[in-house]
């Protein structure tokens, strides 16, 4: 995408505001999921506070897609991301990558290195990840028949072991939703650890082989 082209300099302008939107969103919905003894009107605020961030969402895609001049399935192939958070609002803040970006451009030269950079949004993402997932899988097994996911704390304990691809198999989801949710975080899981182990891999080979070529000859 062209920097100067209208959808970058759309994304420069929204893009920090849609993420701390997605920060709103992310925390209304762990309202709605687990603070089920507050008063009907909390809850109904924060569902409406989840419809309005989603239109607001949906609305910023169709503004990106007009603005890019594609056909809209050529969209959807060439912003695969941006796609899936839009259906699935709770990723939003899985958007990192373009968030750092914009905020770079405003301060001058990065100043992590690459593989700094990719641990740090593998880590985060882990996070953010395990924390949604744990809600939506939560939310589906509560009350289900035969659940052994009895409160939120082993909703944590499930998506850290799925996410870490442990897998002990102490809790695991009863519900179609719930085992769909944990097929996506099994496959998220392996691609962040491999993105994690392969960045500090790299660096270490890096950092062996720049000491060896500041060695002094004999020595």
């Amino acid at each position: 995408m062209d920097d100067d082209s209208p959808e970058a300099r759309w994304g420069q302008r929204t893009e920090i505001p849609l993420f701390a939107a997605s920060l709103v969103f992310l925390a209304a919905y762990a309202t709605r999921v687990l603070a089920t003894s507050v008063a009907s009107f909390w809850r109904d605020l924060c569902g409406f506070v989840l419809l309005a961030l989603w239109v607001a969402f949906a609305v910023d895609y169709v503004v990106r897609w007009r603005l890019s001049g594609q056909r809209f399935l050529r969209f959807v192939t060439t912003h695969f991301l941006l796609t899936i958070v839009v259906v699935l609002p709770l990723l939003r803040p899985l958007r990192i990558v373009p968030l750092y970006d914009v905020i770079q451009r405003r301060q001058g030269e990065p100043r992590l290195s690459l593989y700094a950079r990719v641990i740090a949004y593998a880590s985060l993402s882990t996070l953010l990840l395990g924390f949604s997932g744990a809600l939506a899988t939560y939310q589906q097994e509560r009350g289900a028949p035969g659940a052994t996911m009895k409160t939120f704390g082993d909703a944590v304990w499930w998506a850290a072991s799925t996410l870490t691809t442990v897998g002990y198999g102490d809790i695991t989801p009863v519900t179609r939703l719930g085992r769909v949710i944990a097929t996506g975080m099994m496959a998220c899981g392996v691609g962040l650890l491999g993105a994690v182990t392969g960045s500090f891999s790299s660096w270490l080979m890096q950092t062996f082989y720049r000491e060896g070529d500041e060695r002094p000859p004999g020595k």
